[in-house]
């Protein structure tokens, strides 16, 4: 065995340039589809994140469209429901655009009870519950901007015009890693509040509510009496389960999420091109060799080991290398794009779906090769040494 992978790595690296090249296209290959991967794996995070006895109730209209504060109450006394907390996406900028961060007015109390993942401890959490101007964040906004408990941050509103100064009271931390971290959340009181003294109009109106739920399996039922109470209403509602509610989040981006497959794939053809090429030149340049190994009578079937075992050493070997490197680039996106992304993590599936493509690779780029070296005859291999 060791003497037959020996024979298989000095016959790959023969010719050491073209197997060269041919290593770094698969290793760029690998590296690519591997971060093109993560990239759509980083779009499922909240999705994969959503808890079954939470509910989310919007607009039916659309998102954007707000929904009365009365619709609180009435929501509460349905049967089923335990908890019922409100939230407005905030779309607040931080000194620059290119501080982008995720920021909701949250009725605190019951929203956070909703949302266990988010660990504080005691002092802080009660510290931020009794300030309408406090402010709690992610422990990865921390680290980003360098913010100390007491700081002031102000939000400079987008949906909610004007300078909206914060006291930050508190850091929260994932109940595990799959938890986003980099969240801003103040009191939907204190926006509501400030609505009424500037636009009062815009006042008592929620964006969505983040119901809770006894049972999971009682969803479906529950979500049809909410929406049948405010059947003809002015503002009629849709109410969904949280992972379908993140996952329309998800499909705003779904051209982007195809393209960036289709993508992943191309790449992956046409360095398997490369490889077929890489073999066939190889194969072609050894026919002599075949045909002597035939007439001591080598069958088909170990010539076909030995290029197939050829092609697999040198798209392993790229591939090997293309794992490698997909560590230290997911850690350089991360850092440049990270704020857009909760998570951005190389699974465990990406790896193995790397590791399946390299051999997908070899197996592939050495089919017509081998059938090639199989089929020609050993008069006319032999013609070809010298």
């Amino acid at each position: 065995m060791i003497f037959l992978l020996r024979l298989l790595v000095k016959n790959a690296f023969r010719h050491k340039l073209r197997s060269g090249l041919t290593i770094l296209s698969v290793t760029i290959a690998i590296l690519a589809f591997g971060m093109l991967r993560t990239v759509v794996d980083a779009f499922y995070v909240g999705v994969e994140r959503a808890s079954a006895n939470r509910l989310v109730t919007r607009n039916a209209v659309s998102m954007i469209f707000p929904l009365p504060l009365s619709y609180k109450e009435k929501v509460r006394q349905i049967p089923g429901v335990t908890r019922v907390a409100s939230a407005n996406w905030f779309g607040g900028i931080y000194i620059d655009e290119k501080n982008f961060f995720p920021n909701f007015a949250i009725d605190a109390k019951e929203y956070l009870s909703l949302y266990p993942d988010y660990v504080f401890s005691p002092d802080q959490l009660a510290a931020f519950l009794r300030d309408r101007k406090a402010a709690v964040v992610g422990r990865k906004l921390i680290e980003r901007f360098g913010w100390r408990i007491g700081d002031t941050i102000t939000l400079r509103g987008t949906i909610y015009p004007g300078n909206w100064e914060l006291v930050l009271r508190g850091v929260y931390r994932g109940l595990d890693e799959n938890v986003d971290e980099r969240l801003f959340f103040f009191h939907w009181d204190y926006l509501n509040e400030t609505m009424r003294k500037t636009a009062p109009r815009r006042a008592d109106q929620v964006g969505v509510y983040v119901v809770g739920i006894e049972r999971a399996d009682q969803a479906a039922d529950i979500a049809a009496a909410i929406d049948g109470t405010f059947r003809n209403s002015m503002a009629e509602t849709l109410t969904e389960t949280e992972k379908s509610f993140n996952l329309s989040f998800v499909s705003m981006a779904d051209t982007i999420i195809a393209v960036v497959r289709l993508v992943s794939l191309a790449v992956i053809i046409i360095i398997v091109a490369v490889a077929a090429n890489t073999m066939s030149m190889t194969t072609r340049e050894r026919f002599g060799e075949y045909a002597v190994l035939k007439t001591l009578g080598f069958g088909g079937w170990r010539i076909a080991c030995l290029i197939f075992g050829e092609s697999f050493v040198i798209t392993l070997a790229g591939g090997l290398v293309g794992i490698l490197l997909t560590f230290p680039a997911a850690d350089l996106f991360r850092n440049l794009v990270g704020a857009y992304f909760p998570k951005f993590v190389v699974t465990r599936e990406t790896l193995l779906l790397d590791g399946l493509a390299a051999l997908l690779m070899g197996g592939l780029a050495a089919i017509v090769p081998t059938w090639r070296a199989i089929k020609i005859r050993i008069a006319d291999g032999l013609r070809r040494i010298g």
